[in-house]
């Protein structure tokens, strides 16, 4: 439990940094920051795929097209949702829309894996799913009161980032428990030879969304964004494979190694301390620091993550079978 819990913060800290890409490359679109950052990723995986060749051989023509599904929906979709919420509303206001993953998800696999995992009882999961939720809305209230001190604030973008974060959250309601479905399956197989699993299935696609991206910029765009790397190619690229490095490989295989660890509906929630990693960047580059309301958002979130690690999954009673 107490290494799983590890893993899960170290995925948190360094999944983190995925929400100020969009805002150090605010002249980038989000297309072109989405599928850079997964070519940046594959790159990165095939080495680490040949020296995991021989365990990367094992895996069957369905664990490879599940390992596609999982690039394609936690990754590509996913990224390219949250890159363009951010560019429309900033750091914190997706950051805090991201911040309900952990209710969602617990209440989603609470519904759906009570069999594998063991139900944690509604009424002992209730008061921390509360606290994280009224962390959120005390953070989300500060933001609010931000954007109003704003004159130039276009209420209208925000509100549509906040639509594509929704997106953003639907894709990784989806990605954690299907992983976790294969990661139970498959308790023999190693969490980082899956997580570079996933970095060489993406691979292609991201290429194929690098490259329609650039067919369609050079041909139909009004204005032709400046390709292969843009204006700025040198932050670009260097930016790129450090998210692709840290928050898709490293991170993965940290998440992974939590989910072989913990019941579902538990590392759910712990995806809060992504959000608590992706406010803290935010505010440093905004260069200020968190308001009052913000600071008991925080302690809000921090007390329901602890409130849930103590709440155990009780095994459902064996069904009852006719003499």
């Amino acid at each position: 439990m107490f290494r799983g819990i590890l893993f899960a913060l170290a995925a948190g800290l360094m999944w983190g940094l995925v929400f100020i890409g969009p805002l150090l490359l605010p002249d980038y679109p989000a297309a072109l920051q989405a599928f850079g950052r997964y070519v940046a990723f594959g790159l990165i995986a095939l080495p680490l795929a040949w020296m995991d060749r021989r365990t990367l051989a094992q895996f069957s023509r369905a664990d490879w097209l599940e390992a596609a599904k999982l690039g394609l929906v936690g990754n590509i979709l996913y990224y390219l949702f949250l890159a363009s919420a951010i560019a429309r509303a900033g750091g914190p206001l997706p950051t805090m829309l991201i911040g309900t993953l952990p209710v969602v998800i617990a209440v989603t696999s609470n519904l759906r894996d009570a069999r594998r995992d063991g139900r944690l009882p509604w009424l002992k999961l209730l008061p921390s799913l509360a606290l994280i939720a009224a962390g959120i809305g005390c953070v989300n209230q500060a933001e609010l009161a931000h954007l109003r001190a704003d004159p130039d604030a276009d209420f209208s973008r925000y509100a549509l980032g906040g639509l594509l974060t929704i997106g953003a959250v639907a894709c990784w309601t989806w990605y954690p428990l299907r992983n976790a479905d294969w990661l139970r399956h498959h308790p023999d197989r190693s969490p980082r030879a899956w997580a570079t699993a996933q970095g060489v299935a993406t691979l292609p696609l991201a290429l194929l969304g690098y490259l329609g991206w650039w067919l369609w910029s050079a041909t139909a765009a009004a204005e032709p964004f400046p390709m292969p790397l843009g204006p700025r190619p040198g932050v670009f690229l260097g930016l790129m494979f450090a998210i692709g490095l840290f928050a898709s490989w490293l991170g993965t295989i940290c998440w992974n190694e939590a989910s072989q660890r913990l019941p579902t509906a538990l590392v759910g929630q712990l995806i809060v301390f992504e959000t608590l990693s992706a406010l803290a960047y935010a505010l440093l580059l905004r260069g200020t620091l968190p308001p009052p309301l913000t600071g008991i958002g925080v302690v809000l979130l921090v007390a329901g993550v602890l409130w849930a690690l103590r709440v155990r999954p009780e095994p459902l009673a064996a069904d009852a079978h006719p003499a």
